[in-house]
Formats: structure tokens, C-alpha cells, sequence
């Protein structure tokens, strides 16, 4: 691995989902500094993606409320609202148009920014500071840390601030953990830098990946046109397809030694896995390789497994959703501006996702 010398691979769909519904196998343990990963640093300790059960699942008790199927249902609305906002901006400018800053970005960090009672003037702060936090190349260890450490103390603020004003946000439900669950302030704060880390840069990159798939394979956005009712199947099937996020940006380390796809993995060596792979094993999924928009069933692990299965996967299911059916009911003719392996990426993070998408209509 780049850092922290060598890791079991696991690329099975069966292996994967036995790792990771496997106590043990820890994620705690993984924030070591020897920890063989992608990224610099290893995550810290404190935050729902470093801790195991049961200190996990009492934490992740306290902020599930926030994205129960009730509140995301509550939330669509203002979902659809902001996404018409942002086409209102795009159809006002013309074309061509970039559809990553124009939707992709701004409607889930709208999102998670109302979700945590982010003020607007603080918003290209911690996009900021997030952009360096997901880094797996394109930033060093000095600036990473950097990053993480000015991600914490805003959150600290944000959670002094509503100590004297709660409100009803996620921030508020972080502060009633502290005393509820006995969270430290850096541990609050790191649980809100996690949930907010994958509340908006996996779903801008998911959304982002979407529309170069849909529009870069133009008959599969022809279809969607014509047959708005597969968008519920094809949103699964774009979680199944897209290979998101590095391999090794969650490694977990084993707490004793475990026997995993027939091999003996001893007690305290890494183990990473490629999801994306697991997505496109033969015995699980028929032609795995081919993009079905109607594929059904489509137990894909887009959004993992166990313990530490997505908390936000309804508010992504339905964010992503809304991006498209926006696209697909107000821009029918839309099609990239340029050829499809010309789309510059964002080099070195953790998660996959173009850096601009030129289209015209």
C-alpha cells in the first residue's frame, strides 16, 4: 500500500459482506499509524467511521433520527426545490453549462449545510477545508492534518454556539450526545466532520459520476427520457455500476486471527476490499458488466454493510434521484459538449468524480 506496508485484498462479493459484518475485523484499531491505506493519515479515533460496537451503535442511535425514511420524506420537498433552483441558474446562463458546479456540488452541500445548521457564509469554508480531508494523493500528510484540525475546532464552535442557542439540527443532537452519551467535544465533533464528509462529498461525486455515465452511454439518458418509471431501478443500478471510491480508504484491522475466503488472516494485519468488484461478481449479478437500467434484484454494497451500512443512504437515494429526474424532465435533449474522454478529473482523492462536466442542450 502507499503507506503503512501491506493489506489482504478482498474482491468477492460473499467475502466482502462477510468482512464486513465481522466484529472481528475493527475499524478502531485501523486509525493506528501503521495501518496499511491509501490516505497519509489514517482517520482519527472518535467519529462514527473509527469506532466499533457497541460504542458505535449507541452513537450512531443518537444521529440516526436525523435520517430516518420520515425525515428524508420530509426533506424531499426542499430537495426538488433546490434542485430546480440550480436548473432555473443553468437554463438563465445558457449553454454550454457546467454540470458539476452547477448541481452536482451545490445541491447536497446545500443539503447537509441545512442539515447542521451551516450558515451560507461559512459554506465555501469547510468546502474547503473538506476538499484537502478526502486527499489520498493530492495533498501531503502536513496539509491533511492541517485540514482535519481546522474541520474540529469549526465544529467546536459550531457546538459552543448552540450551546447557548440550540436549534433543531444535527449540531444541537451532537451537543444533547455529549451529555446524553457522555461524548467528548472533540468526539462530537469528529462524529460531525464523518456525517458530513459523506453526507456531500460522496453524494456530489455519486451524482457527478451519474450524469458522465448517463450522458457519456447517451442511450441510456434517451431511454431514461423516454421511460421515466426505470428511474428507481436505474439509481440501484448506478450504485452497483459506479466504482466510487478508492480501494483501501476504509481498511480494518483483524482484533485475532480469522479465516476468510480460505485463508488465514492473523490478528493485527489490514485488510482492504474493492467494492466495486464485489459489484460485479459473476455469482451474484448476471452479465455484471453490462449497464441494466431494469436490473432487478440488485443487492449491490454501494452502500456497504453492517454496523457501518450508509447512515445517509435514503437521503443519497433520493437526492441522487432528484438530480436526475430534474435532468432528464427539463433538459431531454441534453448531451455532453465534448467527447466523453476529453472530462477532466479531480485528481489523488478518495472518491472518483469529475472535476468539470461541459454540457449543451
Amino acid at each position: 500500500m502507499p503507506f503503512g506496508g501491506e493489506a489482504w485484498l478482498l474482491t468477492g462479493y460473499a467475502e466482502i459482506k462477510q468482512f464486513l459484518a465481522d466484529p472481528r475485523f475493527s475499524s478502531l484499531e485501523a486509525t493506528e499509524p501503521d495501518t496499511a491505506r491509501v490516505t497519509p493519515l489514517p482517520l482519527r479515533p472518535g467519529n462514527l467511521l473509527t469506532m466499533d460496537p457497541p460504542e458505535h451503535s449507541r452513537i450512531r442511535r443518537v444521529v440516526a433520527k436525523a435520517f430516518s425514511m420520515r425525515r428524508v420524506e420530509q426533506l424531499r420537498d426542499r430537495i426538488h426545490d433546490v434542485v430546480d433552483e440550480q436548473l432555473d441558474l443553468l437554463v438563465a446562463r445558457g449553454p454550454p453549462a457546467d454540470l458539476v458546479a452547477s448541481l452536482a456540488v451545490p445541491m447536497p452541500v446545500v443539503m447537509i449545510s441545512e442539515l447542521f445548521g451551516i450558515p451560507e457564509t461559512d459554506r465555501e469554508r469547510f468546502r474547503q477545508y473538506s476538499d484537502v480531508f478526502v486527499a489520498t494523493t493530492a495533498h501531503d500528510a502536513a496539509e491533511v492534518d492541517r485540514s482535519r484540525t481546522a474541520l474540529e475546532e469549526y465544529f467546536q464552535e459550531l457546538l459552543e454556539q448552540r450551546r447557548s442557542c440550540p436549534t433543531d439540527d444535527l449540531v444541537s443532537t451532537l451537543l444533547e450526545a455529549m451529555s446524553t452519551e457522555r461524548l467528548t467535544l472533540p468526539e462530537a465533533a469528529r462524529t460531525g466532520i464523518g456525517i458530513l464528509m459523506a453526507g456531500h462529498e460522496t453524494s456530489l461525486s455519486m451524482i457527478s459520476n451519474s450524469f458522465f455515465l448517463l450522458l457519456s452511454h447517451r442511450e441510456l439518458y434517451a431511454r431514461l427520457v423516454a421511460e421515466p418509471s426505470l428511474l428507481p431501478t436505474a439509481i440501484e443500478e448506478l450504485l452497483r455500476y459506479i466504482p466510487l471510491r478508492s480501494t483501501g480508504s476504509f481498511p480494518r484491522r483483524a482484533t485475532e486471527d480469522v479465516e476468510l475466503g480460505g485463508v488465514l488472516i492473523r490478528k493485527g494485519e489490514t485488510v482492504i476490499f474493492q467494492r466495486a468488484s464485489a459489484d460485479r461478481d459473476e455469482r451474484v449479478f448476471t452479465c455484471p458488466e453490462k449497464i441494466d437500467l431494469a436490473r432487478r434484484p440488485n443487492p449491490h454494497l454501494g452502500f456497504g454493510h453492517g454496523a457501518h451500512y450508509c447512515l445517509g443512504a435514503s437521503l443519497a437515494r433520493v437526492e441522487l434521484s432528484l438530480a436526475l429526474e430534474g435532468l432528464l424532465r427539463r433538459f431531454p435533449d441534453l448531451r455532453l459538449a465534448g467527447p466523453g474522454d476529453e472530462v477532466p478529473w479531480k485528481p489523488g482523492l478518495i472518491a472518483r468524480c469529475p472535476a468539470r462536466l461541459e454540457v449543451t442542450w
